[in-house]
């Protein structure tokens, strides 16, 4: 029981994280669009990792499919052309890889 509510922390923890990144790269490439937005694509990029890594392993072919997905729900969500929604996206990813290398993610000694 108290795995399951870690789990649940942690990923509230890290869906906040990501829409406040999310966010803020958004509204630095001039988008109007709110919270809610990088809410959803936080949310979407997930649940859209969760399923490809299920289905394909924690490997590189996961992880571009995961990327690419989620780069066609970035795009929809904020309607961006293929170049600013990649652009956009790698610094999303860079920045989200910065946070999660600086921050401890789980339990155990810091």
């Amino acid at each position: 029981m108290a795995d399951t509510i870690w789990s649940i922390v942690l990923f509230v923890i890290g869906l906040v994280i990501s829409t406040v990144i999310i966010y803020v790269v958004t509204k630095l490439f001039g988008e109007r669009e709110g919270i809610k937005h990088a809410l959803a694509a936080a949310l979407i990029g997930s649940a859209v990792y969760g399923v490809v890594y299920f289905i394909f392993g924690h490997d590189f072919l996961a992880a571009l499919i995961g990327g690419i997905v989620w780069l066609l729900a970035l795009k929809a969500l904020y309607s961006f052309g293929w170049i600013k929604a990649l652009i956009i996206a790698v610094i999303i990813w860079i920045i989200s890889g910065l946070v999660g290398f600086i921050l401890p993610t789980g339990p155990g000694p810091l």
